[in-house]
């Protein structure tokens, strides 16, 4: 999927800079996509870097500074698309080996940047990584994908889930987007990126991935405290995983809510949204500048809702207009665009 990104001054998409935007905005990496502007200020944890020509195009969009042109970059950086990454996968075929080796982590994530030069470099990883850092085994079995080897529905299994020791247990994270960085310099904005909690919680209560979300949906009508539980241990733990991230270098990181669009708005309103602001809130108090981005696949149905969590990016899709949904978003955030990759 490709991302483009437009500053703010342009009608079709934009954001807001950081000295117009609202103090707070409430709310709600890989495919190729084209990404809008969005609002926000290269910075590393917990400190404002001057702003410079030199910083990279993509983070001056996001800022709403005006650009010589949208920035782009491909969520989906390791596509099937490359013969380089089908080689290296023959060598190395299981994707956890591949993502927790930080030699291979990095050379994976700058295969695309070395042929293509996009303007986002993100890390090759998943959003599963950081669950064995909270006492949550799982695997990615190709052909069927995440497997959770013991799925959590009880509350007894929703204490056991520990604090995420990211430094102790994902330590090639930190090493691979430091040396991104490094190799990438000011010519692009490497991003990490994090699991929102629902999407998380529903991989885990499902021991993997689902076409009907059974044994969430009835944990969520059923025993809605046992959820809500692990949906907030979750967003403290994934707020401590977005910080590390920025610590090692991220300059921007990106929230895939995959399955919130599964749920009913008022059901997103109970068990999404509020722990998506959870993880912003949190961040914020320690990384005030540092850009996020919601991104909810088939999310038309929950801009105004996305618009409610304080993030500086919103992304859409080809399932919305993009003037409608600019409309509906409203002028203080900037608009990521992801679109039908059949134009393309």
């Amino acid at each position: 999927m490709q991302a483009s990104m437009l500053p703010r001054q342009q009608p079709c998409l934009q954001g807001t800079s950081p000295a117009n935007a609202p103090q707070r905005r409430r709310c709600s990496l890989h495919r190729k996509l084209q990404v809008s502007a969005t609002t926000a200020v290269e910075a590393p944890p917990s400190t404002v870097q001057s702003q410079t020509p030199q910083d990279p195009l993509l983070l001056r969009a996001v800022r709403g500074e005006q650009v010589e042109r949208p920035p782009v970059w491909m969520m989906r950086q390791a596509g099937r698309y490359m013969k380089v990454y089908q080689d290296l996968c023959k060598k190395h075929p299981t994707f956890r080996e591949r993502s927790e080796n930080a030699d291979l982590a990095v050379e994976i994530s700058l295969q695309p940047w070395r042929a293509f030069k996009p303007d986002g470099v993100i890390l090759f990883s998943d959003i599963l990584t950081p669950l064995t850092g909270m006492g949550i085994p799982f695997d990615i079995e190709a052909g069927r994908g995440p497997v959770i080897h013991t799925p959590i529905r009880t509350m007894q299994q929703v204490e056991q889930v520990t604090k995420l020791d990211a430094h102790g247990s994902v330590p090639y994270v930190a090493e691979a987007l430091t040396r991104l960085r490094e190799e990438v310099g000011n010519q692009s904005t490497v991003l990490g990126f994090v699991g929102a909690p629902f999407t998380l919680a529903t991989y885990i209560v499902e021991g993997g991935s689902s076409k009907n979300y059974t044994h969430m949906k009835r944990l969520m009508f059923t025993q809605p405290e046992v959820l809500h539980a692990f949906l907030s241990k979750m967003a403290d733990n994934i707020a401590d995983y977005v910080r590390y991230q920025a610590d090692a270098g991220a300059q921007a990181v990106q929230i895939f809510d995959s399955w919130a669009s599964n749920l009913a708005p008022q059901d997103y309103d109970i068990f999404a949204g509020p722990y998506i602001n959870q993880i912003v809130d949190s961040v914020k108090q320690t990384h005030p500048d540092l850009p996020l981005i919601l991104y909810i696949s088939g999310s038309g149905g929950l801009l105004e809702r996305m618009a409610k969590c304080n993030v500086e990016v919103i992304s859409i899709d080809g399932s919305v207009d993009m003037r409608d949904a600019i409309r509906r978003i409203g002028p203080n955030f900037a608009v990521q665009v992801c679109p039908d990759l059949g134009r393309l």
